[in-house]
């Protein structure tokens, strides 16, 4: 089969409770600025009532979700107790299309892509789906008039762009397909804005770490392995060098960031492509803060030549002095914080599921 996608469909604030970054849990619980969600309101989607047309206030969303290279993955039961799910395929416009029309979808979150390292491994996959999917879902938002987010990513830059910090508006000239399919999708957003109106938004995400994903192939990810081999094992092997700096943010910084630029108005936006920064660190770094809590904790380096070059061209750090002052963006956890939850919740579900914990 053709590698596919998983969309799901739901309320504002379920729909970024349960992104394909993980942190699904949290959907239960999440309110943001007038936006609350519980199981219950599930019952809305299969309503005629005229009344359960959506509003500004309460838009109807479809994400477009991470790419199974084999075939479409099952979605674990929670995602399907959050709100409802279809199989789709991000190349099958006609089916796209069907999905936003039968369900009066007004936002699109298109999250299907292959990433860095992945991406490097199978270009002409990565072509396809990271571009090509891409134009499909940019065709649909332009003819549906709908609100549409894609996120970029630190891998939009390159080599010759300034690392320390990385502006919002720089050169790019990024050295993986996805990166360039990344900055293809930048200027292809702010071009049918710029033409004919999209309600175009994109955030570049620093490295995202998570509890409850695991890792998927990105260049950043032995920040989410660590803590998995802390808890485990007690030894991690990083494929970066120990001084590697990175961008980095904790997914609930994340999901926040989301929303509230998706609920941020056009007239707020001076941009349609922004940079959002929580902290930076290397890898010992974050091994000295998990050592706080697991002294044990032994990491060993053997630098992967592809994931250095890609880290090596990177930003150090991101400016998003453009997202604080235009819709008020402001983290909330750094490194310390991000290492007692992470090391909490993988515990917790190492503990849950009766695995050993380190």
């Amino acid at each position: 089969m053709l590698p596919g996608m998983r969309c799901c469909m739901s309320s504002a604030a379920a729909v970024f409770g349960s992104l394909c970054h993980g942190c699904r849990s949290r959907a239960r619980s999440l309110s943001f600025q007038g936006f609350s969600w519980s199981l219950r309101q599930n019952s809305w989607w299969n309503s005629q009532d005229s009344n359960d047309l959506p509003t500004a206030e309460n838009p109807r969303i479809l994400i477009t979700e991470n790419v199974i290279l084999s075939d479409i993955k099952k979605a674990p039961p929670e995602v399907y107790r959050s709100g409802p799910f279809v199989y789709a395929d991000v190349l099958d416009y006609k089916n796209l299309r069907e999905l936003v029309v039968n369900n009066r979808i007004t936002w699109l979150v298109h999250y299907s892509a292959l990433l860095s390292a992945v991406g490097e491994a199978n270009v002409a996959l990565a072509r396809k789906i990271n571009i090509t999917g891409l134009h499909n879902v940019l065709d649909l938002a332009l003819e549906s008039c709908l609100r549409l987010f894609v996120p970029s990513t630190i891998g939009a830059f390159g080599p010759s762009s300034p690392r320390d910090p990385a502006p919002d508006l720089c050169v790019q000239r990024p050295r993986t397909i996805y990166g360039v399919s990344k900055v293809h999708g930048e200027l292809m957003g702010e071009y049918l804005h710029h033409r004919y109106g999209l309600d175009f938004r994109c955030l570049r995400y620093p490295g995202i770490i998570s509890a409850n994903t695991q890792p998927g192939g990105g260049t950043t990810d032995y920040a989410v392995q660590i803590f998995h081999d802390a808890l485990s094992t007690g030894h991690h092997e990083c494929y970066l060098r120990a001084d590697t700096r990175l961008p980095m943010m904790h997914i609930g910084d994340c999901h926040r960031a989301t929303v509230e630029f998706m609920q941020a108005p056009e007239c707020q936006l001076s941009l349609r492509t922004y940079n959002i920064a929580a902290m930076s660190f290397t890898p010992e770094e974050v091994a000295t803060e998990i050592r706080k809590q697991l002294p044990h904790l032994k990491v060993t380096y053997n630098p992967d030549s592809v994931r250095q070059t890609i880290a090596d061209s990177w930003p150090v750090r991101f400016d998003d002095s453009n997202a604080q002052r235009d819709w008020g963006w402001k983290s909330t956890y750094g490194l310390e914080e991000l290492v007692s939850d992470m090391l909490s919740s993988i515990r917790d579900k190492k503990t849950n599921a009766g695995l050993p914990v380190s």
